[in-house]
């Protein structure tokens, strides 16, 4: 068993080595730039953007023109945002979203803040989900975007993305996801779920790190954006600067596979998960599971260790790659705002861990995660600490 055993899907996963296969030619043999109009290099990489373009839409019911390629979910959550709010800055001037958002989400939001756009955060109940009934009494004339993602990338659990849409098109204020954990987990479809603006990343697909997609709604309603990177008019003036070819390439193939494998691969994790699950609270007492016990990520545990504190604890498992959190927060040292905001205290969210399992995880290595998880937390635990499970 090769280790470190890499449980942290939720941080990056590995390329996939069909994906790898599918990008290599386009390093090498089809370089060319895609804005590159005079000659066959440019339009040889032109004509694999736009088949990539329109594989990736066909993935969740969109049309090919409908997809804006960016450098990843991070900015194409603040394209979205921020590009809408300065779109409808003399009309409108609130967003709706959830306390329990990625960093970049919030952060964004916060930034505009300070340029006078109201921000309402809703809280999530102690499962991590947010009320639909919460979010149609917070819209208000002034609301011109509702953010709510699709997956939580700490602990892994689904919002209810199509009565959200649904609302937000009965009340006519247009809806936008960050999808970057849930696309290629879950099935997403676009107009099912009434959604207009789709924030998505390679690397949490088996793809390459450095690109995303942005889904902008084409009609009923047409979305529109202020660009918030000036150059050559790239991506039809939305996201200027010269694309990523080979990771346009490895994205379409990531979500392709995703896509064509997601219910076996569904169940396989789920099996696994339950695994993990069963051994840890078998093995040792004093942990919780946070968030939804079914309607959450098949590859994501979150668990608290009663007693113990995940700074100490992470490191002292030298065999697993696991993580307390979100990678994007992982310098901060302010307990997650995630397991604040389903009521987990400070203490038990200082000793969460966030197990991720994806496609080459096997059976051997949850049992040895199991081993090592219960070893390391009865020998740091101090005595009495952790007789009696909880329910977080």
């Amino acid at each position: 068993m090769k280790q470190p055993i890499y449980l942290d899907h939720q941080a990056t996963t590995p390329v996939d080595p069909r994906v790898l296969e599918a990008m290599l030619p386009w390093f090498s043999e089809h370089f060319g730039n895609a804005a590159s109009r005079n000659h066959a290099f440019g339009w040889r990489a032109e004509e694999g953007v736009e088949q990539a373009r329109d594989r990736i839409a066909r993935c969740f019911g969109a049309l090919a023109r409908e997809i804006v390629f960016t450098s990843g979910a991070t900015e194409s959550n603040n394209l979205a945002l921020k590009g809408l709010a300065r779109l409808f800055r003399d009309k409108k001037n609130q967003i709706v979203t959830v306390a329990t958002e990625h960093p970049c989400v919030l952060d964004s939001c916060k930034a505009l803040e300070r340029e006078g756009v109201e921000v309402t955060y809703l809280p999530v109940d102690s499962t991590g989900q947010v009320d639909p009934d919460r979010i149609s009494a917070a819209i208000s004339d002034q609301t011109f975007l509702v953010s709510v993602m699709a997956a939580n990338n700490e602990i892994g659990v689904l919002q209810p993305i199509e009565a959200i849409g649904a609302l937000c098109r009965q009340r006519k204020v247009l809806f936008h996801t960050d999808a970057a954990q849930g696309f290629g987990k879950i099935p997403i479809d676009v107009d099912r779920a009434c959604i207009d603006l789709m924030s998505l990343s390679a690397h949490k697909i088996y793809g390459p790190k450095g690109v995303g997609a942005l889904y902008l709604r084409s009609g009923r309603p047409r979305v529109r954006l202020v660009p918030q990177i000036d150059g050559g008019g790239h991506e039809r003036g939305l996201r200027s600067g010269t694309l990523n070819v080979p990771g346009i390439i490895g994205f379409a193939r990531a979500a392709e596979l995703c896509i064509a494998e997601m219910e076996e691969e569904s169940n396989r994790l789920l099996a696994l998960r339950e695994r993990l699950w069963t051994g840890l609270e078998e093995g040792i007492g004093g942990i919780g599971l946070n968030g939804h016990r079914q309607q959450r990520l098949a590859g994501n545990l979150n668990v608290s260790f009663e007693g113990v504190d995940a700074d100490a604890l992470i490191p002292a498992m030298a065999d697993l790659a696991v993580s307390s959190g979100s990678a994007c927060a992982s310098a901060s040292l302010e307990p997650s705002h995630v397991l604040q905001a389903i009521g987990l205290s400070p203490e038990l969210s200082r000793g969460s861990i966030r197990f991720g399992l994806g496609r080459f995880t096997t059976e051997a290595e949850v049992d040895h995660a199991i081993s090592v998880v219960c070893e390391t937390v009865k020998r740091l635990r101090l005595p009495g600490d952790g007789r009696h499970q909880y329910n977080a």
